[in-house]
């Protein structure tokens, strides 16, 4: 946990920001923390509070965390969890991630066209990463969108992402489910295709807790989405690795809650 405090004279109170980044990549609680903690003491200026960063390095950790409202703000990978806790009337959303609004899953295959009937793919084999990663309940809202359920066909799961081509490419898979840019490139430049891709979803979101005042909640909204503007910010999104932030829309919220079963 990386503490950051004002000077002398500041509230005692400290907010606490839940970070979670996902369990189909490979990364670490100590390779997450660093990345923000210059935005939390962005935020902590912009707020005049004391803020903390709690790692929340599974997805059990971080509904439990929301669920009891441990965290004042949060930076949720997952977007189903994110709009559970939205759902839930617990959190608001404040910002998007930019760069990672439009998270589209890709049915990696050996077939030479899109799939145009599907059902015509029951029984066959598909791949996904962890069952309860975003990339896996967006790949089942696909299938439940086509009017086929996610039984219809063999699942299997692997853990990351990245080892998904290789169970299309051995045969042990027809499908494989992948929404990393870079496993879905490598697999088109070795010569595999792409037979469908999901509707976009946002996926990175920044949530308030209902329990923050309005002030405090609007104040870390206009923080978050002027980061660009400054030094600061700019110093603290280099570090983070993303670009910035955008405004979220409660309408695509409600919408993608009913197409991924929220």
């Amino acid at each position: 946990m990386a503490a950051l405090l004002l000077a002398a004279g500041a509230p005692a109170h400290a907010l606490v920001i839940g970070v979670t980044e996902g369990v189909s990549y490979q990364t670490t609680e100590s390779q997450i923390a660093p990345r923000f903690e210059p935005l939390a003491e962005v935020l902590s200026k912009a707020l005049k509070q004391p803020v903390t960063i709690k790692v929340l390095i599974s997805y059990t950790s971080a509904r439990e965390a929301l669920k009891e409202q441990q965290v004042d703000l949060a930076f949720i990978h997952p977007a189903h969890v994110a709009l559970e806790a939205v759902k839930s009337g617990r959190y608001q959303a404040l910002a998007w991630t930019s760069g990672f609004t439009a998270y589209k899953v890709s049915l990696l295959c050996k077939e030479p066209q899109p799939i145009s009937n599907w059902k015509s793919i029951s029984g066959k084999g598909l791949v996904m990463p962890d069952a309860d990663s975003i990339t896996s309940v967006i790949t089942r809202a696909m299938l439940r969108e086509q009017g086929l359920q996610p039984a219809a066909l063999k699942l299997t799961n692997t853990r990351y992402q990245d080892a998904v081509p290789f169970y299309v490419q051995n045969g042990f898979a027809a499908y494989g489910a992948t929404a990393a840019s870079g496993v879905v490139k490598t697999w088109k430049d070795g010569g595999g295709n792409v037979c469908a891709e999901s509707r976009a979803v946002p996926i990175k979101q920044w949530l308030a807790s209902r329990k923050l005042d309005a002030a405090t909640a609007s104040a870390a909204r206009e923080a978050l989405l002027g980061l660009a503007q400054s030094d600061a910010g700019k110093r603290a999104l280099a570090t983070s690795t993303y670009t910035g932030f955008v405004a979220p829309s409660a309408e695509v919220e409600t919408a993608l809650m009913s197409w991924l079963g929220i």
